[in-house]
């Protein structure tokens, strides 16, 4: 099956990638198989310790002793079925998992959102890949499926068995405030083909993965968070564009999928209801329709997209109703699992749909050798999620992202005896890509200007510029995530359209949407998209600049009128 699917899509990867698929492919029929220890550990539990299997708490190792005491109450005393970690450091995310693995009768799911590896959480002591909108860019699919490889491999390494990943929404929508550059873009195709590399990747190196957000949060302009978005889109829109992804990648075996908190009156019209509460969208569409057999995950039980009308421990009880394996972060457990033994004994629920999805989870814990929990080793821990073979390929990774929309003749042209004048707009100081370009330039001139630069900042600057005979533009998104529109000021625009009437080279290390908010900027000669303003991303375009690198990325997303998915030259 996985063959055909690679083939259809059109995919070229490396031979260890079809080999290796192949191996790992047993994850579904082996959850939904009978297993001796599943059924011994099923048989010890109590009609309470059942329903509690299906539960995942909020763990954090950054909150200090007594939040960390309070994660640990509420498993000794609940026996949950999982924790998904968030916020903390590498070392001591591995000794409260070893401590809450201890306090379980049942060894716990560990779980992540990862969808840029271990940094999404652990950003200041771990590897962060790239956004999936980068990824989108790449044209070489087993980079992305070697990422997750690596990813899979630090996951192991911090004893967690789970990742909340990849992202398969198709953002089509640049006012998405949500999903965006988490997407890998606007195509579905792309999405798929990036998305389904994620996925082999990290399910090839023993993790299980969760296709999220179904049936897609990609055109919407309400964070689920904060609101419950409602998609108006016909079913016959939604069958062919945003449930695209996750059909394929759950053809080729996909693992988990993770239910999005959205109202979608074509699906269900049952007023305010949120698609993870929806019996349809989950039982009949999914897994009837779509064929899905593995674990199904709700998105956070505590957003405001799936509570504010089912307050009080309602919505618990109507997701597992639904068809829900796994529900993430319940506002109060207890409550949840007291109600959803009482939506038993009233018939809205029959043992056997409790025991079904027990076994499953059971069985899933058994396909990740949790019967032979060890403790995570701490010894060594932080070097090993941390090895250079990982951070050259996030190198490679953002070199392969780079995307040269206009021409690359003013960068052919550069000559580095002349003058040139290299400006960062956004910062607050000297650039890495400033400083990677210091040392080829032999009369240069660094120029900082701050995103709300003063009238007279600008000035200063501009009125140098007739000094040099070339200008080198970087645009800097400092903000901790790229939004659409960049926060500089009037002053700093205008500025901006100046310069890219002067046939400056612009490297834009921001959200690429963010370019449909600077009018004039299209009139640059040479325009290199990096994304994200990080090192890696800076790095790879000072490469460009000294002609050591060859840009290959594809635009992932249409812009306006003048940059459109697949620009790139």
């Amino acid at each position: 099956m996985f063959k055909k699917a690679v083939i259809a899509l059109g995919f070229t990867l490396m031979g260890q990638f079809a080999v290796l698929a192949q191996q790992r492919d047993t994850f579904i029929p082996f959850i939904n198989s009978q297993h001796t220890w599943v059924d011994s550990v099923f048989n010890s539990l109590s009609p309470r310790d059942k329903v509690a299997q299906l539960f995942m708490v909020r763990a954090h190792s950054n909150l200090g002793q007594q939040y960390i005491d309070s994660v640990a109450e509420v498993i000794q005393q609940e026996q949950l079925g999982g924790i998904v970690m968030f916020q903390g450091g590498p070392v001591r995310h591995a000794q409260v998992i070893n401590r809450y693995q201890r306090l379980s009768k049942v060894p716990l799911l560990v779980a992540f959102d990862g969808e840029w590896g271990l940094g999404m959480r652990l950003a200041d002591s771990t590897i962060s890949y790239p956004y999936q909108m980068a990824l989108g860019a790449v044209q070489n699919e087993a980079l992305i499926y070697q990422m997750g490889l690596e990813i899979a491999k630090d996951f192991k390494r911090l004893g967690m068995g789970i990742n909340f990943a990849p992202v398969v929404d198709i953002n089509n929508n640049p006012r998405n405030p949500v999903i965006n550059f988490r997407s890998f873009g606007e195509d579905k195709k792309n999405v798929t083909r990036k998305g389904l590399a994620y996925m082999r990747g990290m399910m090839d190196g023993g993790l299980i993965t969760s296709l999220k957000h179904f049936p897609g949060h990609g055109d919407t302009d309400v964070d689920s968070h904060h609101d419950l978005p409602q998609l108006t889109f016909t079913a016959g829109r939604l069958d062919s564009l945003e449930m695209y992804p996750f059909r394929e990648l759950i053809k080729a075996g996909a693992s988990g999928v993770m239910i999005a908190h959205m109202n979608i009156p074509s699906l269900d019209n049952t007023p305010n209801l949120p698609s993870s509460l929806s019996q349809h969208i989950v039982t009949n569409v999914l897994k009837k329709r779509l064929g899905f057999q593995g674990l199904t995950f709700t998105d956070a039980m505590d957003m405001s997209g799936v509570v504010k009308h089912f307050p009080g421990g309602e919505a618990d009880v109507r997701a597992i109703i639904a068809g829900v394996d796994l529900l993430e972060l319940s506002e109060n457990s207890a409550r949840a699992i007291n109600m959803v033994l009482q939506a038993v004994k009233q018939g809205r629920l029959t043992q056997q749909d409790i025991d079904t999805r027990v076994k499953k989870v059971l069985a899933a814990k058994y396909w990740l050798s949790l019967d032979q929990l060890r403790p995570v080793a701490l010894t060594n821990l932080y070097r090993e999620v941390n090895r250079p073979r990982a951070e050259a390929l996030n190198q490679r990774l953002a070199d392969a992202s780079v995307t040269l929309l206009k021409s690359d003749s003013l960068i052919k042209a550069i000559d580095y005896t002349k003058r040139t004048a290299i400006i960062s707009i956004g910062g607050a100081e000297i650039s890495e890509f400033q400083k990677m370009l210091d040392w080829r330039f032999d009369n240069q001139m660094r120029y900082v200007l701050s995103a709300n630069a003063t009238a007279d900042d600008v000035a200063a600057v501009a009125n140098e510029l007739s000094r040099y005979s070339q200008v080198i533009v970087a645009l800097h998104d400092n903000r901790a995530r790229p939004r659409s529109t960049l926060d500089y000021n009037t002053t700093v625009r205008l500025f901006i359209n100046e310069l890219a009437h002067m046939n400056s080279v612009f490297c834009v290390f921001a959200n690429p949407y963010s370019l449909a908010g600077l009018p004039g900027v299209e009139q640059a000669k040479s325009i290199l998209v990096c994304y994200q303003n990080d090192r890696i991303m800076q790095r790879a375009a000072a490469k460009v600049i000294l002609k050591r690198l060859s840009p290959t990325g594809r635009l992932p997303v249409t812009i306006n009128s003048f940059f459109r998915y697949g620009d790139g030259e």
